[in-house]
């Protein structure tokens, strides 16, 4: 056997160390955080008497700190968010998302869906001579358009139907 295994050891000179390093050589090398410098015997080393009599030193405290006052202005931007508003056949106070103020609505009623079938069920009815009209003059009949006094925008339309 001349060839040396995978289990033999080879002759000759090695680079590999004879024995792994012992614990202090590790930790000493290996330190990745400073080790806090060994308290000074006597009396002014900090050392607290513990409930059994032994000295232990008392916690460190570190202070984060102080924030740079910013020298730049920041810009502030208010946002009002208004709650969805269930228009009804009435008038309605609410803030006009157009001229931001607070106003009551004002109602403007036309034709819609309710309007017609009625009109439609009065002549089948034989109302034939106008009386079918009568719904387009029933304002509990027709839709309602809400508006802005102020700046006369469209709020919202409440279908009947």
């Amino acid at each position: 056997m001349s060839v040396p295994g995978p289990y033999q050891a080879a002759t000759g000179p090695s680079s590999a160390p004879s024995a792994p390093p012992s614990y202090e050589e590790t930790v000493a090398v290996h330190s990745y955080y400073p080790t806090p410098p060994a308290p000074m015997p006597g009396p002014a080393t900090g050392l607290v008497a513990g409930p059994d009599g032994k000295g232990m030193s008392p916690p460190l405290y570190y202070t984060q700190p102080m924030p740079v006052p910013n020298n730049n202005p920041i810009a502030m931007q208010t946002v009002y968010v208004q709650q969805p508003i269930s228009l009804a056949d009435r008038p309605v106070q609410m803030c006009c998302p157009s001229c931001n103020k607070m106003i009551v609505s004002e109602l403007s009623y036309h034709a819609g869906a309710l309007t017609w079938l009625s009109c439609g069920s009065l002549c089948l009815l034989g109302c034939v001579a106008g009386c079918c009209f009568i719904p387009f003059c029933v304002d509990a009949l027709q839709d309602v358009d809400h508006y802005c006094p102020n700046c006369k925008v469209l709020l919202g339309t409440y279908k009947r139907l």
